[in-house]
């Protein structure tokens, strides 16, 4: 590393990347400590009259790897501090925008636990299947071995459908009991699609495998582990297809006897080992000529034996090119061999096309009828990855009949590729083509018609989801009308809970591509549609996509649709422990609330700024700002508004000691969300209902309390609710004299929290476990514990949570009988809750040593 040289942050393509090329700036800028940092950065805030708060822990975050985001106005001002050039900060700023949106679309990665379907008559790779086989059942004769065999060769080769077809003769062979399929995105043609984010895979893996969500751990190295410890035992085949190299794939293979692996890619897969290569040539002229006539067994020769020769030389002897000239073929049931391969000739002369691909996929397209090519350029369109008829009757503007029916021709033409059951996918080569060909022949406003229908396809069946799954709070979200296309029914809770799991990657990809290519409107009441549902615990989705929503609404000059996004997005800040951006971003809501005269949503503006000073332990301003929000509701007739400030003027008497009145206040609330159904709203009532009379001794109420909480946020599917419920039963068993059971409920709370880069609930979760450990007799575990909680606490300013470290700290000391230590972290505990006015500065006093 040459320390003289300024790093360049423009040649980072990974956060990873980026944060080594940062910690090289500390270096190049003489190493300064987190601390002098630190002060750098207040400093900075300071002199711009923005008083935010920054921990040195979380400034020293910024330059650990293995980060899934990072913090980019922290970043900033750590770049600033470093090297105070504008025009450096400024490139720092292009290479975060750029590695931001590659992170979020590498994110978005379909996983299958079943094969794409196999062709129905597979000729040739003899060899390549025989040595297949022949690998496979050496390897498993050892019984430790690690079984990975890497297909490679050019596009259009078939590695794909090689390893789809070892696969499906694997698992009827009953080599492998089930799979694990995912398409990793290696070379799609659109930028917009970079190769898929193993972490991202590894998350879906590990569902599949039936691991709950809370249960995943939030690292890519950890989910490898779990990912791997899962299979262990197991008899599970792993098809990693269109890789992009070796480093996209290692972390995804197994490594576990009897867990094989086929990994197809386009690079040399020569790093991967133990790993069997398997190049992947185009046919030989006799495997052209099997093909041909298996694919096309009606089609007669005619005049010149030599045609079939000639029509597999046209095609390069490329699988994919021969398998799109069978399709065309097919359609042609009175022409000869000799027929073909004469009009290949003068297709090839006329047009002067390069390769056999480029003249198969001409003259499978020219085939079709006109609305086939139509329907066949609109599917390329498509900004994700798949589609299934209810998009393509989107795109095209038909009935679902006619899509399906279009989807299964260009499926048997080989213009498509059958996915899972229902869905399609394209090869990258036929993608491009049809990409191309839209481009040259549907003009921008029919292909914006396209895409616009596509997206009031997404938006409405959102909006029916949701409609679906959070009735009572229907009348904040937009009103959107149904489509002129057909949309799936899901009235029924668990589908349009399905529905909305299953698409979430795709209504990620919508809504950036809404926001950035002008589809404003939509990007603005996506965001809105999807607030409740991201709100559940995707946080890192629920960021991209109200980020966006905010920007297409500076760009279109819609100050409600602007207000809306970063009072949404602000939010999920508060749950990622960014106080001061949402601060920043209510501050800017509430101003464009009153000056659309949005009362209401100028109620919920106060509402979360209620909540921000409330998690700062500034319990008074914070009451203030709820007491302003909950006249605003009762003066705007708004129930659930005025259901969510007593439940938060509740949380404010109870952090005061005041059980009681909190109790009053969460039966008022739990009341109206009941009479609106408000589910969501009623659990988290529930729960703080629950946990308020735990802390005034009524703990069998407050146990049916917190039972019922948990029951319906997992309902629900919300995992920050059940996060933060369960963290309530870990202190109800403590109250019962049950350490070990209240360490099963802080620990699930714990996995959730760190899944969630919820840093609130991992701080209280991580106390719990320290006072857990006390109650068990346990002071080192209760150090250890406490000590960690601290360190989280402190990183996100959350003073209440220092001072229940500082107090749990005291104790262990005091039974670890060091008393100077004791009465330090005693002393330090009861300076913070006097200052927050809490009444556990009584208690502590009477602790004192």
């Amino acid at each position: 590393m040459d320390l003289t040289v300024l790093p360049d942050p423009g040649t980072a393509t990974t956060l990873d990347a980026l944060v080594e090329r940062l910690r090289s700036l500390k270096l190049y800028a003489g190493d300064p400590s987190y601390e002098t940092i630190t002060d750098r950065v207040r400093g900075q805030w300071s002199s711009q009259g923005e008083g935010r708060p920054v921990a040195k822990s979380t400034v020293s975050d910024c330059f650990r790897p293995g980060r899934r985001r990072l913090n980019a106005d922290l970043v900033l001002a750590v770049v600033r501090a470093l090297h105070p050039d504008e025009d450096y900060v400024a490139a720092w700023r292009r290479a975060l925008q750029m590695i931001s949106a590659e992170t979020v679309a590498a994110a978005q990665v379909r996983v299958e636990d079943s094969l794409p379907a196999d062709l129905a008559v597979f000729t040739g790779r003899t060899a390549e299947l025989d040595r297949l086989h022949h690998v496979l059942s050496e390897r498993r004769g050892t019984g430790g071995a690690v079984v990975i065999s890497a297909i490679e060769g050019m596009a259009g080769v078939g590695k794909t459908q090689l390893a789809v077809h070892a696969a499906h003769r694997l698992l009827r062979q009953r080599t492998a009991d089930r799979v694990l399929f995912v398409n990793l995105r290696g070379f799609h043609p659109d930028p917009a699609q970079p190769p898929a984010d193993p972490a991202a895979v590894l998350d879906g893996f590990l569902r599949l495998l039936g691991v709950p969500g809370p249960e995943i751990p939030h690292d890519r190295d950890g989910r490898a582990a779990a990912y791997r410890g899962r299979l262990a035992g197991t008899r599970t085949l792993v098809v990693l297809d269109n890789a992009a190299g070796a480093e996209q794939v290692r972390p995804l293979l197994p490594e576990t006897p009897g867990c094989p692996a086929l990994v197809t890619s386009r690079r040399d897969l020569s790093d991967l080992d133990p790993a069997t290569r398997l190049a992947v040539d185009v046919f030989t002229a006799e495997e052209a000529g099997q093909f041909l006539s298996s694919a096309a067994p009606r089609i007669t020769v005619g005049d010149d034996p030599d045609a079939a020769a000639r029509v597999a030389e046209r095609c390069g002897y490329l699988p994919l090119a021969l398998g799109l000239l069978a399709g065309h073929m097919r359609a042609r049931p009175g022409w000869t061999l000799t027929d073909h391969a004469d009009r290949l000739d003068d297709h090839h002369r006329n047009r002067r096309l390069e390769t056999g691909i480029e003249l198969a996929l001409d003259l499978s397209y020219l085939d079709l009828e006109p609305d086939g090519q139509r329907v066949l350029r609109l599917l390329a369109l498509h900004p994700g990855q798949d589609l299934d008829a209810y998009t393509a009757a989107a795109l095209a503007g038909t009935g679902l009949d006619t899509a399906r029916a279009h989807l299964r021709r260009l499926a048997g033409d080989h213009l498509l590729q059958p996915g899972v059951p229902g869905r399609y996918t394209f090869h990258d080569l036929v993608r491009a083509y049809a990409t191309t060909r839209s481009h040259d022949e549907d003009s921008p406003p029919e292909r914006r018609a396209a895409l616009t229908r596509l997206f009031d396809h997404y938006l409405a069946t959102a909006a029916a989801a949701v409609d679906t799954l959070h009735p009572g709070d229907a009348h904040l979200r937009p009103r959107i009308p149904r489509p002129g296309t057909p949309n799936p029914d899901l009235s029924d809770p668990d589908t349009a809970r399905a529905w909305l799991d299953d698409t979430r990657a795709a209504l990620v990809t919508v809504a950036v591509h809404t926001a950035t290519h002008g589809w404003h409107t939509h990007a603005t009441r996506l965001s809105r549609v999807l607030f409740r549902y991201l709100s559940g615990g995707h946080n890192a989705d629920a960021v991209t996509v109200h980020s966006h929503a905010h920007q297409a609404g500076r760009r279109s000059g819609d100050a409600h649709g602007q207000a809306h996004a970063l009072t949404d997005l602000s939010v999920t800040e508060l749950r990622l422990s960014q106080h001061a951006a949402a601060v920043d971003h209510l501050e800017q809501a509430r101003e464009l609330f009153r000056r659309t005269g949005d009362r209401t949503g100028e109620a919920r503006a106060l509402n979360n700024l209620g909540a921000v000073q409330h998690l700062s332990g500034h319990y008074r301003v914070a009451a203030d700002h709820y007491a302003a929000a909950l006249e605003l509701y009762r003066q705007t007739g708004d129930g659930i508004g005025e259901a969510r400030a007593l439940a938060n003027l509740g949380n404010v008497e109870g952090r005061l000691g005041r059980q009681r009145a909190a109790a009053d206040h969460y039966a008022r609330a739990l009341a109206l969300y009941r009479e609106a159904g408000d589910r969501a709203g009623e659990a988290y009532t529930l729960n703080n209902l629950g946990n308020a009379e735990v802390l005034s001794g009524r703990l069998e109420a407050g146990g049916d309390h917190l039972e019922q909480s948990l029951a319906l946020h997992r309902l629900l599917g919300d995992r920050n609710g059940q996060a933060s419920t369960l963290d309530s039963l870990g202190t109800l068993h403590l109250r019962l004299g049950q350490p070990a059971r209240a360490v099963e409920h802080y620990q699930q709370a714990l996995v959730i929290a760190r899944e969630n880069s919820d840093r609130y609930t991992e701080a209280w979760a991580l106390n719990g476990l320290g006072e857990a450990a006390s109650a068990a007799a346990r002071p080192a575990d209760a150090v250890t514990q406490h000590r960690a909680a601290y360190e989280v606490a402190a990183g996100i300013d959350d003073r209440e949570q220092q001072a229940r470290a500082h107090a749990g700290l005291g104790l262990a000391y005091r039974v670890l009988d060091d008393q100077s230590r004791a009465r330090e972290h005693y002393e330090q505990a009861l300076a913070v809750y006097t200052d927050l006015g809490m009444p556990e500065a009584d208690q502590i006093r009477a602790a004192l040593p």
